[in-house]
């Protein structure tokens, strides 16, 4: 289903739902995504746009959207994979007819649309710091600055694999490589593919992936959070595009856990552990200060 299925005609069915379930349990809203090269509808990429026809286009979509959701959207995923594999510009229907430009524009309108959101460039593969990708991802985030327009965070996809995933140090590097030019980063779309079948190696190599994705973002602290891309097996994208893959998820089809769950699980204990013995230990210190005072 698009949501804008027709030029100017808009379907919130099913994004209502999500938003209308998120308020209802309490929960954050992270919204995705304004502009992307995917999953159009068919009418933007058959029709042979003017620049100013396709500027209209985009504006008339990031303020129907964002417009419709403004003030329940903590985050907006405003451009959604703008890059090619080889960190250039990928040649989508946007980029072929405006240029970087519709990236500028795009933020500048959804800062506009919806002025408390905060405003995100999100792509997949921009998670070690020595990629071409992640290149890419740091220079349209200095192009928007160098022009003066908002732009509140980087979102690392996260689309990892278990048997060749980002070391801790490299989550780290590339995290605090973001946050140098941007106040948050997120990991976005969160799984971690394993090649059928699955043995005990692999599912030991997937929890050790999930493990530095939590424990780096925890490091870092311009890291605001980690969206998992679904959380059960059934639900996951993975086998549907990459042929022998999957079990990428935290919990199995019979719903129960991987080892990657209590992989997550050790890491916020230890964490809450280390944060709890600091508080300690201040109180400690505050007790001794006022006894020799």
């Amino acid at each position: 289903m698009f949501v804008e299925p027709e030029p100017g005609v808009f379907n919130f069915t099913e994004g209502d739902y999500v938003a209308n379930l998120a308020k209802k349990t309490g929960k954050m809203l992270r919204c995705h995504a304004l502009v992307w090269h995917s999953q159009l509808a068919p009418w933007v990429e058959q029709t042979k746009w003017t620049p100013d026809e396709l500027k209209a286009v985009i504006k008339r979509h990031i303020f129907g959207v964002a417009g419709h959701w403004k003030g329940q959207c903590a985050h907006w995923d405003v451009v959604n994979e703008a890059l090619d594999e080889d960190g250039t510009y990928r040649k989508s229907v946007f980029y072929n007819v405006l240029g970087e430009e519709y990236i500028k524009l795009a933020f500048q309108w959804a800062a506009e649309a919806d002025p408390e959101a905060k405003l995100y460039y999100n792509d997949y593969g921009i998670e070690r710091p020595a990629s071409v990708k992640t290149a890419g991802a740091i220079r349209i985030v200095k192009m928007l600055k160098d022009a003066g327009i908002k732009i509140d965070g980087v979102g690392m996809q996260g689309h990892l694999h278990a048997d060749n995933h980002p070391t801790m140090e490299d989550h780290v590097k590339t995290l605090t490589a973001y946050a140098e030019l941007v106040p948050e980063v997120a990991f976005t779309e969160l799984d971690v593919r394993i090649k059928v079948p699955v043995n005990e190696s692999k599912l030991a190599w997937q929890k050790e992936s999930y493990q530095f994705v939590a424990e780096s973002c925890i490091r870092v602290p311009q890291c605001v959070g980690i969206t998992l891309w679904d959380f059960y097996d059934p639900f996951s994208w993975i086998p549907h595009v990459f042929p022998d893959n999957g079990a990428a998820l935290p919990w199995n089809e019979d719903w129960t856990k991987k080892p990657a769950y209590d992989g997550l699980i050790e890491i916020f204990k230890k964490f809450a552990k280390e944060k709890e013995d600091k508080e300690d230990k201040g109180k400690a210190c505050t007790k001794k200060k006022r006894f020799v005072a």
